[in-house]
């Protein structure tokens, strides 16, 4: 397949950026013999390559974050007769902070996540960061290991943490559970629906959308008007993502009842 038709299929200069970069590392794969990656991919771009590697008919490859239920993962290409899994802990490793116990509960996702891009680190170097009541584990590139090793309780919020480095295979992964509720909307637009999700106005919501906030099962949506079907998955930048776990049925004023199971 032509590789300026490939890249023309994405409006966005990062996505052909990252299309064009993974289809040079393809070519690497084939003429080296030798495995390639990607960075942390969000879910967004993860399927931008999908398709992109099942176009080409590319087989011998692997998406992963850590572990198996992670978010943002790495694209790994092998050759054809090629696959080792103890390559994932030479390109990723995890960075545990153990918080002191006056700190537990206090600090959620964006603490870390800002810490680390006070320290000038680059989102696609971190891969998911999983929060407990006393600490997080941050997944990232081994190449960044030593920096945030030697940076982080640097910083004031993690000065009396313990920060340490371990193999990929030691995170530690505990499944919270799903929030589990109801909306009315009037109709199944994407509009009308993202307004009750995240509580705002429709004009808000339209306003999320502009602002290419609005995934539609992982892909970025800037219809507004579009009809959103049972089992979909919708994802609000900032808010969370959300299933349409199921139609519940019309109300007498003709709205209609949806359930929703949130992450």
């Amino acid at each position: 397949m032509n590789k300026v038709v490939e890249l023309t299929k994405s409006q966005k200069d990062e996505d052909k950026l990252l299309i064009a970069k993974t289809l040079d590392k393809i070519k690497l794969v084939e003429a080296r013999n030798r495995f390639e990656n990607t960075d942390f991919l969000d879910l967004s771009q993860k399927y931008l390559l999908e398709d992109i590697l099942n176009k080409r008919k590319v087989s011998n490859y692997k998406f992963f974050g850590g572990f198996e239920q992670a978010e943002r993962t790495i694209l790994f290409l092998f050759p054809d007769t090629y696959s080792n899994d103890k390559i994932f802990g030479q390109v990723m490793s995890v960075i545990r902070i153990t918080l002191p116990k006056e700190l537990w509960k206090t600090f959620e996702h964006g603490t870390y996540l800002g810490a680390l891009m006070k320290l000038g680190v680059k989102r696609e170097k971190v891969g998911d960061i999983l929060v407990r009541d006393d600490g997080a584990d941050i997944v990232i590139l081994s190449s960044i290991e030593k920096f945030v090793l030697n940076n982080l309780t640097g910083l004031k919020r993690f000065h009396k943490s313990k920060v340490e480095s371990l193999d990929i295979s030691e995170i530690k992964y505990v499944e919270k559970p799903k929030q589990v509720f109801k909306i009315n909307v009037p109709s199944m637009r994407l509009d009308a629906i993202v307004g009750e999700l995240a509580k705002v106005s429709r004009n808000d919501a339209n306003t999320y959308i502009e602002q290419e906030r609005i995934f539609v099962n992982f892909k970025q949506e800037l219809r507004n008007s579009i009809q959103i079907e049972e089992g979909t998955i919708i994802t609000i930048r900032g808010k969370g993502r959300f299933t349409i776990a199921k139609i519940l049925g019309e109300t007498r004023s003709n709205r209609i009842n949806l359930g929703i199971e949130k992450w």
